[in-house]
């Protein structure tokens, strides 16, 4: 299996030599972002021309030879096969923006990246243009990278496996390497005999088919007034590329990115200790096949038909909190982390179809829109049955769940 190790780089003590390692870094970044967007250009004007021409990542790959060879000191400093990988990245989006074309979903057709929105490079092998743990005699590791030179990394876990590609990434002011190692599958934890069913919602983050609830953290809504606050302050200044901002305008833009940063670390913090609870806890565990994209649209507007151009209230200021609420919880994230850890424990996860999950009495079976007067009550109006709502729709997920395990034994 693939498993991923993300570790800081810290360039050197010196001052200097660390302006000099950070300096370089930045230019690699920048560099690639000029050949994302070259290529890019290039198969916009290619279709644009009468012929119609297709470019295809071959053929832009093939080019490479000559534009390093005619800019050394930008483009050719840096390593071929990392530069192969950023075309492959245009490759990628285009090949996502037909696929949407043909499935009849908004397309969104690639954009061209801005130094400041184009923070990560990658090099598909170690030892081609980057070499993990560089120098093996000394107590420190290091990690080399063409162009750059040997940087310090802050290896604060050991990497098992044998590593296949290396990216480098930044986030902010800091710089991180990202490593994909190639492992054996481990050793499934020792069974439980448990199973559970959970119901993700807003009110508490998760309710268990057990009676459990883990409450919702909201860091988003904890950090809006600070949020409110930065994007203000910046909000003054005008819109300028970010080579000619000042430098209170930089401190404006990297004080907004620095709060958005730390939300969402501390959801991820949330969802991975969430998500290894409930792996440790449970061999089989049942979720709702959300579709959370769909979940938070704003609603279509509602024009007046006696008044033309005059729309009626659609409800959007409502669900526009709604919707704030769903991204906040970052039920997403979690049911992908819960998805690899379930993987790495030898664990049994299954997503079911939530229709009706809070609506269904778990004791008669009875389905009634009325059996949930409140958002937190359920009260059967067949059999009386009384019972939190979210613990009921995690019991209904659970035995959906079972009955599709039972189904499909393989």
């Amino acid at each position: 299996m693939i498993r991923a190790y993300k570790f800081l780089l810290r360039p050197t003590v010196r001052q200097a030599q660390a302006q000099a390692q950070a300096q370089a870094l930045a230019d690699m970044l920048r560099d690639h972002c000029s050949l994302y967007n070259a290529a890019l250009q290039e198969r916009r004007d290619a279709w644009r021309h009468p012929s119609k021409t297709t470019v295809k990542y071959g053929m832009q790959s093939a080019q490479l030879k000559d534009i390093r060879a005619f800019d050394p000191e930008r483009q050719g400093r840096w390593s071929f096969s990392s530069q192969q990988a950023t075309l492959r990245r245009l490759d990628k989006a285009f090949t996502a923006f037909f696929r949407r074309v043909t499935s009849g979903v908004t397309p969104g057709y690639p954009r061209f990246r801005g130094v400041n929105w184009f923070d990560t490079v990658d090099f598909p092998k170690d030892g081609d243009g980057c070499r993990w743990d560089s120098t093996p005699h000394d107590p420190v590791t290091r990690v080399r990278f063409q162009g750059v030179g040997h940087v310090k990394v802050n290896q604060h876990r050991p990497v098992l496996g044998k590593v296949k590609t290396v990216s480098v990434k930044r986030e902010g002011r800091r710089w991180f390497v990202v490593l994909a190692a190639e492992q054996e599958k481990p050793e499934p934890l020792p069974a439980t005999g448990s199973v559970v069913g959970i119901d993700l919602g807003i009110a508490n983050f998760l309710a268990d088919s057990n009676g459990g609830f883990v409450p919702n953290p909201r860091h988003g809504r904890k950090a809006a007034a600070k949020l409110e606050a930065a994007q203000q302050a910046l909000s003054r200044f005008p819109r300028r590329k970010a080579k000619d901002r000042t430098a209170n305008h930089r401190r404006a833009v990297e004080k907004v990115a620095a709060l958005h940063g730390k939300v969402r670390r501390q959801r991820l913090d949330h969802a991975h200790k969430t998500a290894l609870g409930l792996v440790r806890a449970h061999d089989f565990i049942a979720h709702e096949d959300l579709r959370i994209r769909n979940m938070s649209k704003a609603p279509p507007p509602k024009p007046d038909l006696d008044q033309p151009g005059v729309f009626l209230p659609n409800g959007a200021a409502a669900k526009a909190g709604l919707n704030t609420s769903i991204n906040d919880a970052g039920w997403g994230v979690f049911l992908t982390i819960l998805h690899a850890k379930a993987e790495s424990a030898g664990r049994e996860v299954i997503a079911v179809d939530p229709r009706n999950t809070s609506r269904t009495c778990p004791e008669c079976g009875h389905t009634a829109k009325e059996n949930r007067p409140t958002q937190e009550k359920f009260h059967c109006v067949a059999c009386g049955h009384t019972a939190h709502a979210d613990t009921v729709g995690a019991t209904n997920v659970l035995r959906a769940g079972l009955v599709r395990r039972n189904a499909n034994p393989a």
